[in-house]
């Protein structure tokens, strides 16, 4: 794990501020992606521990400890083994909406998660820390603990301010 993507995400800028799109593949079927998108016990493995109500308007809670952040949003679409949005933010801060989408083809499946954030956010630290993430959920399919890869957001980071800077 920990190398940099050889097809690295994307980040421009919107209207609303950015959209950053990043897209992995994994050698699983989209049951076992969804299992790690939803369920709190494997949520925890790659990501951090919270729920999430699957439905629309049910509620998502995740809580990453180590920095005192608590993502308390509702889910605003839902298709199983799918799609599931939800706002990477609590209470009245500004919509970050997250979209993860699976798309199953013969060697696995697609994921692909698109990260919108307001233009006064850090968008290049966004990115990477979902490039970071997205590394940590290769291991947790694989059932390998794993730390976060600082080394990667790092490569990550400069990559999506280049992309801001140019």
């Amino acid at each position: 794990m920990s190398d940099f993507p050889s097809q690295p995400g994307t980040l421009q800028r919107t209207a609303q501020g950015f959209e950053g799109r990043l897209q992995r593949h994994y050698p699983h079927a989209p049951a076992a992606l969804w299992a790690m998108l939803t369920e709190p016990a494997q949520m925890a493995k790659w990501l951090a521990p919270g729920a999430i109500d699957l439905r629309p308007g049910g509620a998502v809670r995740i809580d990453f400890a180590d920095s005192g952040v608590v993502i308390d949003s509702t889910v605003t679409d839902l298709s199983p083994e799918r799609v599931l949005e939800y706002s990477w933010s609590s209470g009245d801060q500004p919509a970050r909406p997250l979209r993860w989408v699976l798309e199953p083809d013969a060697d696995g499946t697609r994921l692909s998660l698109t990260v919108r954030l307001p233009a006064d956010e850090d968008a290049a630290k966004a990115c990477a820390g979902f490039e970071g993430h997205l590394d940590m959920l290769a291991a947790a399919l694989e059932d390998v603990p794993v730390r976060f890869p600082l080394d990667l957001y790092l490569q990550a980071r400069k990559h999506y301010q280049a992309l801001l800077d140019a």
